[in-house]
């Protein structure tokens, strides 16, 4: 693909939801369709014996164990009962934002339709299958065994992540006019799309496409009206040319349009526009739906990426979309507090590894200013045709479904690390050049092949001298995909080998548990750090992820792979600091991100704790205290590990340990701005609760999950971090608990899932441990 540098935006879909012509009815009526359901298993395609259990969409077919190594696969069974009225001039259709990973649907004892692909959506017209005011049943029967046919293909034996299985995304039921706007997924032009081909400092220009679909039965004289506001409350309406739209015809307007600009989006100012297109027939409104979008311009040069003008690293992270337990079936809350929890931890993009994410993660990153790599299924296979075929079938609808996000600045339509032919890889990058024919759609390849705007190595999969000069082509961008984990797990030290050598296997490894201790959470650290390091020595690197952000299962092992960041129930390890430490401290966020000049001991301040003192921060001096008394102030220094960090980390040398409190202080322009403590841990005496909720309230109107945190303490409130204490929890006034109950305490913190439905009255709960004094907690609806 030929790309010329030039202006460019994209822009994001957010939020679908109805408009009213008035304040009764709106037109457009979208239904949480997630309540009332039945789920059983079943041995094959038949209903089988066990019973049917009631069951809350995202669900998932089986709650796992901690380590998922024996993940349930068969079929499943699903149904609901629901009443609809008059039918009259209506459509009626269930959107199913995720089914692992074969579904077929039935309503009234009737098969109406099939779906093979476990991350992308789907969208089934019910109309004709309904009974007008009565009764009426919806069966899904859904399937997720192994099949080499369906992306990724590879057996769960031996993937490295588990699939999990079950409706375990949203599931809507939208109802509209017999003269609607259809959805994106259905068609190359279905949908909404909004682009803008020119930005300059004043203005942005572009185009807004909107197709129309005629099931009425009579033709239409049919337009549009588009309304852009502003994120500074201005106002602009746009209408379209007039076309006629026969009966079962679908057509798509084009309208031109052009707005003074001064809101672009950014991961640091994620500004968005809202956008209402009101659909009209004949002069009447008969379809309405509203999105935020985003303005931005990506460039890819010889010489970087630029983001609006500016030139631009991109520091970000992996992630797999798995909780514990639950597996993909999370809430839409869970996916923000993820998404929370990344850009807090220093990043401004993500990299789906290696599927599509859930819409509420997407919405989240648009909201939040988080960029993103977007990816199709695929790891370690190459199938059949039919496995081609269904391959390329996810770029297309992975592209139609998230085509107007501002967060998505790369396209990776690449089967990851996997033998892709070279028609494969042309027939992709065809697709994506006829779904988005814009210069600003860039594709990303993890094979250095021509048809890829941008080459994604992981660093295990390069040579050193090679790697930081292009490889093939001198003029190539880079974007290394992933670091810090394989290069150490699998004894090559990165590129300083000697600084290694003394280090056995299980010390010189990323993958540490949040109880590996001090040691290990260091190593883990500087593994990271030298790697990050390293990555910027390249002229050609345009940003690199490292690998990664939360542990996760690998399904075919006895173990999770904890080369994250944070542990699988999203508990910050010491790395966590040393990424988040790389933020400036100047860079402004809006609440619930954290921006601020920040310090960070990277020590528990015990009797076996390490005397050489990490903290991360990043301001331009430090000082560390031992109880009150100053042991040293000292300005960034750097080493063969820091060389091109913007905050290397500063170590403190204490000749012995000393039992109290160390003290950390940031300052800038000689001001104190920042300060972290540590104590010396006493006798484990009392259990404290905590919720993450990571400034995300929990959901009263559908299902949702939270964390919550048993931290063993002594009396003055600190973690007791060796306790292992056994914690059992309970919960009062609703909600249910997930996971090991009572489950013993890592590092000295215990955790459960906590699982609400409808979350309007307050719940009470209780962690309780032999010999310690119980915490208790209230969570109480907003």
């Amino acid at each position: 693909m030929q790309k010329h540098y030039y202006i460019l935006t994209i822009i994001s879909l957010l939020l679908l939801a109805g408009c009213q012509t008035t304040p009764k009815e709106p037109i457009r009526k979208i239904e949480n369709f997630g309540n009332d359901w039945y789920f059983k298993k079943a041995v094959d395609i038949h209903f089988g014996t066990s019973p049917w259990d009631a069951a809350v969409i995202p669900h998932t077919m089986r709650v796992e164990p901690l380590v998922v190594n024996n993940q349930w696969q068969g079929y499943g069974w699903y149904k609901k009962f629901f009443e609809v009225g008059d039918t009259t001039g209506k459509k009626f259709f269930l959107e199913f934002e995720g089914v692992m990973h074969q579904s077929w649907v039935a309503v009234n004892g009737e098969d109406i339709a099939e779906h093979i692909g476990g991350y992308l959506p789907f969208t089934v017209d019910i109309t004709s299958h309904l009974k007008p005011n009565s009764r009426n049943m919806v069966k899904v029967l859904v399937n997720n065994e192994d099949n080499p046919q369906i992306p990724p293909g590879k057996p769960l034996e031996a993937l490295d992540f588990n699939y999990y299985g079950g409706i375990y995304r949203n599931v809507y039921l939208v109802i509209t006019s017999d003269i609607y706007i259809p959805d994106a997924i259905d068609s190359k032009d279905g949908g909404l799309l909004i682009h803008f081909n020119e930005i300059d400092e004043s203005q942005a220009a572009g185009t807004i496409r909107v197709q129309a679909k005629n099931e009425s039965s009579a033709e239409a004289t049919i337009s549009y009206i588009a309304k852009l506001n502003s994120p500074e409350g201005k106002h602009f309406e746009f209408s379209s040319q007039e076309f006629n739209l026969q009966i079962d015809e679908a057509t798509e307007i084009t309208t031109e349009i052009s707005i003074p600009l001064s809101d672009l989006w950014s991961p640091q100012n994620p500004n968005l526009y809202t956008l209402e297109i009101q659909l009209l027939a004949d002069g009447k409104v008969v379809d309405e739906i509203t999105e935020k979008v985003g303005i931005r311009k990506i460039e890819l040069k010889a010489d970087g990426f630029y983001l609006n003008g500016e030139k631009t690293y991109i520091r970000g992270t992996n992630r797999h979309q798995e909780y514990p337990y639950i597996g993909y079936a999370l809430s839409d809350e869970a996916q923000w507090r993820d998404a929370v929890k990344i850009k807090n931890a220093g990043f401004d993009f993500v990299r789906l590894s290696h599927y599509p994410h859930a819409d509420a993660f997407m919405d989240a990153c648009d909201e939040l200013g988080l960029m993103m790599m977007n990816c199709i299924p695929g790891w370690q296979f190459v199938g059949d045709s039919t496995f081609t075929e269904n391959a390329l079938q996810d770029c297309r609808e992975l592209i139609r479904r998230d085509r107007n996000h501002p967060c998505v600045v790369f396209w990776e339509l690449s089967l990851n690390e996997s033998a892709m032919t070279e028609d494969f890889m042309l027939q992709a990058n065809q697709i994506l050049d006829e779904e988005l024919p814009f210069e600003d759609a860039y594709s990303a390849g993890w094979m250095d092949h021509e048809s890829y705007d941008l080459f994604i190595p992981a660093r295990q999969h390069a040579k050193p001298p090679k790697y930081w000069s292009g490889y093939k082509d001198d003029n190539r961008n880079i974007f290394i995909a992933e670091y810090g984990d394989w290069e150490y797990y699998a004894q090559n030290a990165g590129f300083n080998q000697k600084a290694f050598a003394d280090l056995k296997e299980d010390e010189r490894t990323s993958r540490q548990l949040r109880g590996a201790g001090e040691k290990a959470l260091l190593q883990q650290t500087l593994n990271f750090q030298e790697a990050a390091n390293s990555n910027q020595k390249g002229k050609l690197t345009i940003g690199d992820a490292n690998w990664l952000m939360f542990d996760y299962n690998r399904g075919y092992a006895d173990d999770l792979e904890a080369s994250g960041i944070s542990d699988i129930f999203r508990i910050p390890k010491f790395a966590y600091y040393f990424y988040q430490s790389q933020r400036p401290p100047e860079e402004e966020l809006k609440a619930p991100l954290q921006s601020e000049p920040m310090v960070y001991i990277a020590n528990y301040w015990t009797e076996t704790s390490p005397t050489d003192v990490h903290v991360f921060s990043n301001c331009e001096e430090v000082e560390l205290l031992l109880n009150g008394k100053s042991v040293e102030k000292k300005k960034v220094e750097r080493d063969e590990f820091s060389s091109h960090l913007t905050y290397p980390p500063f170590v403190f040398n204490l000749d012995k340990f000393e039992p109290g409190t160390l003290s950390a202080k940031g300052y800038i322009n000689g001001k104190e701005v920042a300060v972290h403590e540590v104590s010396t841990p006493g006798k484990a005496s009392q259990i404290i609760l905590g919720a993450d909720l990571s400034g995300i309230p929990i959901s009263n109107e559908s299902l949702d999950v939270i964390f919550v945190y048993a931290r063993v303490c002594d009396e003055n409130s600190t973690c007791i971090t060796d306790a292992e204490n056994l914690v059992q929890f309970t919960v009062e006034g609703g909600g249910e608990l997930i996971g090991e109950n009572p489950v013993k305490a890592e590092a000295g913190i215990a955790t459960v899932l906590l699982k609400i439905k409808y979350f309007n009255t307050p719940l009470t709960l209780t962690g309780s441990s032999e010999g310690l004094k119980e915490g208790k907690l209230k969570l109480r609806s907003y």
